[in-house]
């Protein structure tokens, strides 16, 4: 059967508006109770909107396919879904099904920040191993500055009471300031993905210019000691935050999406927030495992076993993020 596309979709978007509408009512208000009619109304509106998507499956223009794969399919949720237990929290199912799934379903802006930090970083690198007093400029911390062999013997000297007392402040100190640069790693999305883009190539631009002033002094065994533990958690971390924000910023953008910009806000807003609280619990433990192990230098705690343990954390973070909850998309 052959069907005038454009004709039908102009008779029925407005059944698909009142669907939405519908849904929109019922998703901003978990206790919301419909009556009798508008049950009626709403499971005809869910069946009519079934049929169109039949009929459109291999007819329609992409985009028009995906808001009504979406549309019926949030139908069908609060359908069969109980109102009930609409408020109860289930944060093991969120941690291990909720939060990877979402990272997965916006691999690509993850992709996209990780090659903006490591132009970033391969920016960096060039310039302290051409120019090496450019890092008094690119290294934002003091300590930074000077001899990586003297920081290092320093270090090493201090003994394993050089944070007595401090460190639970200390690790606080870390969780605050590290969530802030995520948080506002995902606001700028909201300059259409250009803060983002520019924080997170900073951020790889002090990454590579530390790491080969570090490895130009031979103090790359202590590099990797000292930032493995924390940093196998924590870049990733702003990574993910730097994945939020472009994804909002495609959001904004809209690039080959005809819907409105309510619209695809609302899209990605139950995502964004999935993905900064996900970060919130990493960095969490990065601050823990940076002010109770990273700081402690050899002979407290041998190179090797810091740097074991900071592969062990980034190779378990990878299963998770790209393996929990994925046999429940199969299916």
């Amino acid at each position: 059967m052959i069907i005038d596309i454009p004709r039908f979709i102009s008779a029925e978007s407005p059944y698909w508006q009142e669907l939405e509408s519908y849904l929109f009512r019922l998703e901003t208000n978990p206790h919301l109770i419909l009556s009798l009619e508008e049950i009626k109304r709403f499971h005809f509106l869910y069946e009519r909107s079934a049929a169109d998507l039949a009929r459109l499956h291999t007819a329609a223009e992409p985009a028009t396919r995906q808001f009504l794969e979406n549309l019926v399919a949030r139908a069908y949720g609060e359908i069969h879904e109980t109102r009930g237990g609409r408020t109860r929290l289930h944060p093991v199912r969120w941690l291990f099904r909720t939060l990877p799934q979402t990272f997965r379903r916006h691999l690509r802006a993850f992709g996209l920040a990780l090659a903006i930090t490591l132009v970033g970083c391969v920016f960096g690198a060039m310039a302290v191993a051409f120019d090496p007093e450019a890092k008094q400029v690119i290294m934002p911390f003091s300590h930074l500055h000077g001899d990586p062999s003297d920081r290092v013997a320093e270090e090493e000297s201090a003994g394993e009471d050089r944070l007595k007392g401090h460190k639970t402040a200390f690790s606080a100190q870390l969780m605050t300031h590290n969530t802030k640069v995520s948080v506002l790693a995902l606001a700028l999305g909201m300059t259409f993905g250009v803060g983002t883009v520019v924080l997170l190539f900073y951020n790889g631009v002090i990454l590579g210019a530390v790491a080969v002033d570090y490895m130009r002094a031979g103090e790359t065994e202590f590099l990797l000691a000292w930032l493995l533990p924390h940093g196998s958690i924590e870049i990733p971390a702003i990574l993910i935050a730097g994945q939020a924000g472009l994804v909002l910023a495609g959001a904004l953008i809209g690039w080959g999406v005809r819907e409105p910009l309510t619209r695809r806000l609302r899209a990605v807003g139950a995502d964004l927030v999935t993905l900064i609280f996900g970060v919130a619990l990493l960095l969490v433990w990065a601050g823990f495992v940076e002010a109770f192990l990273s700081q402690y230098h050899a002979p407290v705690f041998p190179y090797s076993i810091k740097i074991g343990l900071g592969l062990v954390e980034l190779a378990l973070l990878t299963l998770f993020l790209l393996k929990s909850g994925s046999s429940e998309e199969k299916s």
